[in-house]
């Protein structure tokens, strides 16, 4: 082997990929970035914990676990809907404590007391860590009462009832994120990778000489694989249904809609990204680069609301974030209205956005 003539080569090619100004970017400044995001989005504790509680104003037991609760820091009280279930089902709440007919504070006086504990179960991790903190409250709660004097620890106990995954199985929280994750990737990537393929193969010209407009091109260039996305959907649900045993509990026409408005936004996604990229080594680096950030700023494996505030704005411009709540809402809890119709939209405006911008930056290369 010829060490000059290597050393030749490993110097042309590093040269030549440090003269391109976007993989200098990719290279150094986007690194930085996420290690910077992820330092503060990964953090698994359970913090920003909503819970509701059903008593009586009189009933002095209820509200002091409540306000041990909240004094913990890690629960936030939040005004009761008419129904804790609805509350749950829309994702209003985290957690439920429902004192009995006559309060909590009645039944232990007269010997022994129970309250309800109802949790989301869609996120096994988070509704683990909220039976386990309202457990430590409530030994608290019991042992300020004997430390003041109250004759032997009063008998209260709480009844935990899991929704929608009764028996915690982590498998129905990460098989629908990964779902998401996998659309994600194919119909992005796939899409960055189609455009700036024809760059490197001279085939602009051929739009460049034809009579069609920038939006149609667009358009045109989206569109297959919106229904690759859309074929992809049954064969990932497939997948999970007979082989993990995830339930689907909404309907096909929720899972389409959702689907069909996650997927015409990562499809846009990838045309904007392509027009950052010159050729396929860009977009697909610029691809993976971004799939990171989409993932962890999402919820499908680190909660939103541990993030800082400026950081969790920052998620709202994540399609995944929605498409998460979605699939997890349509899968796990039947598709309630109140948390489809709000994510669908959110996406269709992202998608119809990152179309526009892309628009923006072809035409003047198209026309």
């Amino acid at each position: 082997m010829n060490l000059r003539v290597l050393i030749a080569f490993a110097r042309k090619e590093l040269v030549q990929t440090l003269r391109d100004r976007r993989m200098r970017s990719m290279l150094f400044i986007a690194p930085v970035i996420q290690l910077t995001l992820f330092g503060y989005a990964l953090h698994d504790e359970v913090r920003n914990i909503r819970l509701a509680v059903y008593a009586a104003p009189s009933d002095t037991l209820a509200w002091d676990i409540a306000r041990r609760a909240e004094g913990t820091g890690w629960f936030r009280l939040v005004r009761p809907p008419r129904s804790p279930y609805e509350g749950l089902a829309s994702g209003e709440l985290d957690a439920a404590l429902i004192a009995p007919p006559g309060g909590i504070t009645q039944a232990v006086g007269r010997g022994g007391g129970e309250m309800q504990l109802l949790l989301d179960g869609s996120n096994t991790t988070r509704a683990q860590g909220v039976a386990q903190y309202l457990d430590a409250v409530r030994r608290d709660v019991i042992q300020e009462r004997v430390d003041h004097g109250v004759a032997g620890p009063p008998a209260l106990t709480l009844a935990t009832r899991v929704l929608y995954n009764p028996t915690l199985e982590s498998k129905y929280f990460m098989v629908p994120g990964v779902l998401a994750m996998l659309l994600l990737m194919v119909t992005m990537t796939l899409t960055s990778s189609s455009i700036t393929r024809e760059k490197e193969l001279g085939t602009f010209e051929t739009l460049l000489a034809s009579p069609v407009g920038t939006g149609t091109i667009l358009v045109g260039k989206a569109l297959p694989y919106v229904l690759l996305g859309l074929a992809d959907l049954p064969i990932i649900l497939g997948v999970a249904y007979f082989v993990f045993g995830v339930p689907v509990r909404g309907t096909f026409w929720e899972l389409y809609v959702a689907t069909l408005a996650f997927v015409g936004c990562t499809v846009a996604l990838g045309i904007l990204l392509s027009t950052a990229a010159q050729n396929q080594q860009q977009a697909m680096l610029g691809s993976f680069l971004a799939l990171y950030p989409f993932q962890m700023l999402s919820g499908i494996i680190y909660p939103l609301d541990n993030m800082p505030k400026w950081l969790y704005w920052i998620t709202y411009f994540n399609p995944l974030r929605y498409f998460a709540v979605l699939i997890r809402n349509i899968l796990l809890k039947g598709g309630a209205p109140t948390l489809f119709w709000p994510n669908v939209g959110a996406l269709a405006l992202l998608a119809a956005v990152s179309l526009t911008v892309a628009w923006r930056r072809f035409k003047p290369t198209l026309n």
